[in-house]
């Protein structure tokens, strides 16, 4: 009991938990700070209350606040926005302060902060505070531990931050709705010694996966399995940001997974150790070399590695997360003989083009016509060629001349030569090979069930 009754005095435990915010209290709120750009933030350098080393947000910014007789005041406004996913397609989701995610919010182990939230939606709403130590009055369970936040109200969450780590915010009201429309956003409690699991660059993503047809731009809330938009901070390839690093900085990733499935994070080059989790920091003894960790669905995950010169993919390593829109439908058209008929349905489509029979490889070199507000379903471009990515992909950039601090792209990687692979101009002797048995009217045909990616 002595335990429970030390951290609820720790935590300062208000009696009636979350509460809204009378006339007199609205009076002194702190501003409600709005950004809607998709681009990357320059980071927030703390100049009141403990120092810390501050997170680089993918394609996006961490949220200010004021002191107020020695606690950190923030607030948050739950509200409509619209997200620009990518270059030539944007959506109406909901989120935070003019953006979803909403700003990652970054506090130092002991700080005691009070968050208001307002909200701005046509329901009701809570936030949850997921997987830090609070009072059970101030999880944000609504109906549960407090009453939902109606329309137009604002309540108060007042607690004390026990201990570091990575965590996540998000509603526990509605979720199927709101959480599917994009309301989360990433929460930061740095350790109060600044010596304690430093690193150079720490980067933090929010996964989150929407159903949006094509030519729409409103996801289909209802969509349990069958999602076709895989983000990172509601963004897609070739929209996220690249995780620009100096060669031989000690760089973390912190990811938290808000969708229905489980992605395997996959990065090429340098190894790296899991060195945080949900539960908080991993000890030194506990951790294996990975270069692949997955984040389950509702985990956080921190890993990190020691930056290596050269361009390398970061990605989820499920094949169809790292495409856009995408038809589930389509049948494997592989080895399909199209002559002929090809050619009598361009007399009545003119645009006909025949596409699969070779693989899908040429869908990252063609210029189709979409409807409008629509992203191919490969796309991207390098110095060698068309990347035929999308969705959960960028690219961990480490060069050796870069000035600390200094996040923007820094273009391709110029190899050193003779480290690129290169055609072979010489003979290329044909093997020898046994005879294949022919097709007859026994043989199987195979291909790949349809009806979406349910349970995966």
């Amino acid at each position: 009991m002595s335990n429970r009754r030390n951290f609820f005095k720790a935590a300062g435990a208000v009696a009636l938990g979350a509460s809204a915010v009378s006339r007199v209290g609205a009076a002194s709120l702190p501003e409600a700070v709005y950004q809607s750009s998709p681009a990357m933030q320059p980071l927030l350098v703390p100049n009141t209350g403990r120092p810390y080393n501050p997170v680089a947000t993918l394609n996006g910014w961490s949220l200010p606040w004021r002191m107020n007789n020695g606690v950190k005041e923030f607030h948050l406004v739950a509200e409509p926005v619209v997200r620009e996913m990518a270059p030539g397609m944007k959506a109406n989701l909901w989120g935070y302060n003019g953006s979803s995610p909403g700003p990652t919010i970054e506090v130092v182990e002991g700080d005691r902060v009070r968050i208001f939230v307002t909200n701005k939606l046509p329901e009701h709403t809570t936030v949850h505070w997921h997987g830090i130590l609070l009072p059970t009055g101030m999880d944000g369970v609504g109906g549960l531990t407090q009453p939902h936040i109606q329309p137009g109200k604002t309540f108060v969450y007042e607690f004390t931050l026990l201990r570091s780590g990575t965590h996540m915010y998000h509603p526990h009201a509605d979720e199927m709705t709101q959480m599917a429309m994009g309301m989360m956003g990433m929460f930061i409690i740095h350790p109060k010694d600044q010596r304690q699991m430093r690193v150079d660059r720490d980067f933090v993503f929010l996964l989150a996966s929407y159903d949006i047809e094509p030519g729409a731009a409103t996801p289909k809330t209802a969509e349990m399995t069958d999602f076709n938009l895989w983000t990172w901070n509601s963004r897609v390839f070739p929209g996220i940001d690249p995780l620009v690093a100096r060669a031989g900085e000690r760089v973390r990733v912190r990811v938290g997974n808000l969708t229905m499935t489980n992605h395997p994070i996959h990065m090429h080059g340098p190894h790296f150790v899991v060195t945080g989790t949900d539960g908080g920091w991993v000890p030194p003894s506990a951790r294996w070399p990975e270069v692949t960790t997955d984040v389950a669905v509702g985990q956080m995950r921190a890993f990190e590695f020691d930056a290596v010169a050269g361009d390398w993919a970061i990605h989820c390593h499920k094949s169809h997360h790292t495409m856009n829109a995408m038809g589930h439908d389509v049948p494997n058209m592989i080895g399909v003989d199209h002559r002929g008929v090809a050619e009598r349905i361009a007399r009545l489509v003119p645009d006909y083009m025949v596409m699969g029979d070779k693989g899908m490889a040429e869908m990252g070199s063609m210029e189709m016509p979409l409807p409008d507000n629509t992203l191919p379903m490969m796309t991207g471009t390098g110095p060698f060629g068309p990347m035929e990515m999308g969705g959960m992909f960028s690219v961990v950039k480490v060069r050796g001349d870069l000035k600390p601090g200094d996040y923007k792209d820094p273009g391709p990687y110029t190899h050193p030569p003779g480290t690129v692979a290169y055609e072979y101009a010489g003979q290329v002797q044909q093997p020898t090979r046994a005879p294949a048995p022919k097709a007859d009217g026994k043989t199987v045909n195979v291909r790949k069930p349809t009806g979406g990616h349910s349970q995966h």
